[in-house]
Protein backbone atom coordinates (compact mmCIF):
# COMPACT_ATOMS: atom_id res chain seq x y z
CA UNK A 1 0.00 0.00 0.00
CA UNK A 2 1.10 3.48 -1.07
CA UNK A 3 1.64 5.98 1.82
CA UNK A 4 0.52 9.70 0.96
CA UNK A 5 2.09 12.34 2.93
CA UNK A 6 -0.52 15.37 3.05
CA UNK A 7 1.13 18.62 3.47
CA UNK A 8 -0.47 21.12 5.80
CA UNK A 9 0.33 24.68 7.03
CA UNK A 10 0.44 24.98 10.64
CA UNK A 11 -0.79 27.84 12.28
CA UNK A 12 -0.46 27.81 15.68
CA UNK A 13 -2.22 31.16 16.31
CA UNK A 14 -2.02 33.26 19.38
CA UNK A 15 -5.96 32.72 20.45
CA UNK A 16 -5.21 28.93 19.76
CA UNK A 17 -2.36 28.61 22.03
CA UNK A 18 -3.80 30.16 25.11
CA UNK A 19 -6.49 27.83 24.84
CA UNK A 20 -3.93 24.82 24.46
CA UNK A 21 -2.48 26.55 27.36
CA UNK A 22 -5.78 26.89 29.23
CA UNK A 23 -6.61 23.23 28.78
CA UNK A 24 -3.27 21.82 30.02
CA UNK A 25 -3.47 23.96 33.06
CA UNK A 26 -6.14 21.45 34.21
CA UNK A 27 -3.78 18.60 34.64
CA UNK A 28 -0.56 18.71 37.28
CA UNK A 29 2.51 19.85 35.50
CA UNK A 30 3.83 16.07 35.41
CA UNK A 31 0.43 14.85 33.45
CA UNK A 32 0.35 16.97 30.67
CA UNK A 33 -0.16 14.09 28.97
CA UNK A 34 -3.35 14.02 30.19
CA UNK A 35 -4.51 16.85 28.03
CA UNK A 36 -3.70 15.26 24.74
CA UNK A 37 -6.90 14.54 23.68
CA UNK A 38 -8.65 18.04 23.95
CA UNK A 39 -5.81 19.78 22.60
CA UNK A 40 -6.36 17.35 19.47
CA UNK A 41 -9.55 18.24 19.26
CA UNK A 42 -8.86 21.91 19.34
CA UNK A 43 -5.62 21.82 16.79
CA UNK A 44 -7.67 19.79 14.59
CA UNK A 45 -10.83 22.33 14.27
CA UNK A 46 -8.54 24.63 14.06
CA UNK A 47 -6.80 23.24 10.93
CA UNK A 48 -9.74 22.45 8.80
CA UNK A 49 -10.70 19.49 10.86
CA UNK A 50 -7.53 17.54 9.98
CA UNK A 51 -4.09 16.30 11.81
CA UNK A 52 -0.90 15.91 9.61
CA UNK A 53 2.38 14.21 10.70
CA UNK A 54 4.15 17.64 11.32
CA UNK A 55 1.16 19.12 13.19
CA UNK A 56 0.96 15.88 15.50
CA UNK A 57 4.90 16.52 16.24
CA UNK A 58 4.11 20.50 16.81
CA UNK A 59 1.38 18.89 19.56
CA UNK A 60 4.05 16.49 20.99
CA UNK A 61 6.14 19.09 20.96
CA UNK A 62 3.98 21.51 23.37
CA UNK A 63 3.04 18.65 25.77
CA UNK A 64 6.55 17.84 25.91
CA UNK A 65 6.00 13.97 24.97
CA UNK A 66 6.76 11.95 22.22
CA UNK A 67 5.45 12.65 18.65
CA UNK A 68 4.73 8.76 18.72
CA UNK A 69 2.50 9.06 22.01
CA UNK A 70 0.23 11.42 19.97
CA UNK A 71 0.23 9.27 17.04
CA UNK A 72 -0.91 6.36 18.69
CA UNK A 73 -3.96 8.67 20.07
CA UNK A 74 -4.54 9.86 16.71
CA UNK A 75 -4.61 6.76 14.66
CA UNK A 76 -6.58 4.95 17.46
CA UNK A 77 -9.52 7.31 17.50
CA UNK A 78 -11.82 8.04 14.44
CA UNK A 79 -12.78 11.02 15.83
CA UNK A 80 -9.13 12.21 14.75
CA UNK A 81 -8.35 12.94 10.92
CA UNK A 82 -5.05 11.94 9.57
CA UNK A 83 -6.21 13.29 5.68
CA UNK A 84 -7.72 16.06 4.36
CA UNK A 85 -11.78 15.53 4.48
CA UNK A 86 -14.91 16.77 2.88
CA UNK A 87 -16.54 19.96 4.98
CA UNK A 88 -19.24 17.61 5.55
CA UNK A 89 -18.67 14.27 6.93
CA UNK A 90 -21.59 11.79 7.13
CA UNK A 91 -20.18 9.15 9.65
CA UNK A 92 -22.67 6.25 10.38
CA UNK A 93 -23.00 4.04 12.90
CA UNK A 94 -22.20 0.24 11.97
CA UNK A 95 -23.26 -1.53 15.02
CA UNK A 96 -26.15 -3.81 15.60
CA UNK A 97 -28.82 -1.53 16.28
CA UNK A 98 -28.20 0.37 12.86
CA UNK A 99 -27.31 -2.39 10.73
CA UNK A 100 -30.56 -4.64 11.41
CA UNK A 101 -32.06 -1.35 10.59
CA UNK A 102 -30.61 -0.28 7.44
CA UNK A 103 -27.61 1.45 7.58
CA UNK A 104 -25.57 -0.45 5.53
CA UNK A 105 -28.33 -0.10 2.59
CA UNK A 106 -28.25 4.13 3.14
CA UNK A 107 -24.43 3.73 2.76
CA UNK A 108 -24.50 2.40 0.01
CA UNK A 109 -27.64 5.17 -1.40
CA UNK A 110 -25.07 7.87 -0.22
CA UNK A 111 -22.11 6.83 -1.61
CA UNK A 112 -23.88 6.13 -4.84
CA UNK A 113 -25.60 9.56 -4.74
CA UNK A 114 -22.61 11.45 -3.87
CA UNK A 115 -20.44 9.14 -6.15
CA UNK A 116 -17.39 8.30 -3.58
CA UNK A 117 -16.62 4.73 -1.90
CA UNK A 118 -16.73 4.56 2.02
CA UNK A 119 -13.49 6.93 3.41
CA UNK A 120 -13.32 8.72 0.02
CA UNK A 121 -14.05 12.89 -0.66
CA UNK A 122 -15.88 14.03 -3.06
CA UNK A 123 -14.01 16.08 -6.25
CA UNK A 124 -15.48 19.24 -4.82
CA UNK A 125 -14.44 18.53 -1.27
CA UNK A 126 -17.72 19.47 0.18
CA UNK A 127 -18.53 15.51 1.32
CA UNK A 128 -17.55 12.07 2.64
CA UNK A 129 -19.04 8.50 3.94
CA UNK A 130 -17.44 7.13 6.87
CA UNK A 131 -18.75 4.10 8.80
CA UNK A 132 -17.62 4.55 12.43
CA UNK A 133 -18.91 1.96 15.77
CA UNK A 134 -21.53 2.38 17.90
CA UNK A 135 -22.59 6.67 18.54
CA UNK A 136 -24.54 5.15 21.64
CA UNK A 137 -27.88 6.33 20.00
CA UNK A 138 -29.43 2.69 19.63
CA UNK A 139 -32.84 3.72 19.88
CA UNK A 140 -32.76 6.31 16.72
CA UNK A 141 -31.23 3.46 14.65
CA UNK A 142 -30.33 3.98 12.04
CA UNK A 143 -28.38 7.04 12.48
CA UNK A 144 -25.21 9.16 11.40
CA UNK A 145 -22.92 12.18 13.54
CA UNK A 146 -22.34 15.36 10.82
CA UNK A 147 -20.30 17.77 13.01
CA UNK A 148 -21.62 17.55 16.33
CA UNK A 149 -24.87 16.61 15.86
CA UNK A 150 -27.08 13.31 15.40
CA UNK A 151 -29.44 12.78 12.35
CA UNK A 152 -31.60 10.24 13.60
CA UNK A 153 -34.67 7.74 12.04
CA UNK A 154 -32.28 8.03 8.80
CA UNK A 155 -34.63 7.54 5.26
CA UNK A 156 -33.11 7.59 2.17
CA UNK A 157 -35.74 10.69 1.79
CA UNK A 158 -33.60 12.44 4.83
CA UNK A 159 -30.33 11.57 3.06
CA UNK A 160 -31.63 13.33 -0.30
CA UNK A 161 -32.65 16.50 2.31
CA UNK A 162 -29.33 16.40 4.13
CA UNK A 163 -27.52 16.84 1.15
CA UNK A 164 -29.48 19.26 -0.51
CA UNK A 165 -28.96 21.62 3.14
CA UNK A 166 -25.39 20.38 3.13
CA UNK A 167 -24.95 22.05 -0.75
CA UNK A 168 -27.38 24.66 0.44
CA UNK A 169 -24.80 25.54 3.44
CA UNK A 170 -27.82 25.36 5.66
CA UNK A 171 -25.94 22.61 8.05
CA UNK A 172 -24.23 23.80 11.38
CA UNK A 173 -21.58 21.61 12.16
CA UNK A 174 -20.57 22.56 15.65
CA UNK A 175 -22.47 23.56 18.40
CA UNK A 176 -19.69 26.14 19.57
Amino acid sequence: MERIHYKQEINMTETLMNRINELISHYPEDKRKSALLPVLHEVQDAHDNWLSIELMDKVADILGILPIEVYEVATFYTMYNLKPIGKYMFEFCQTSCCCLNGVEDLMDYTCEKLGVGIGETTADGLFEVRGVECLGACGYAPMMQLGDFYKEHLTREKIDQLIADCRDNKIILHDK
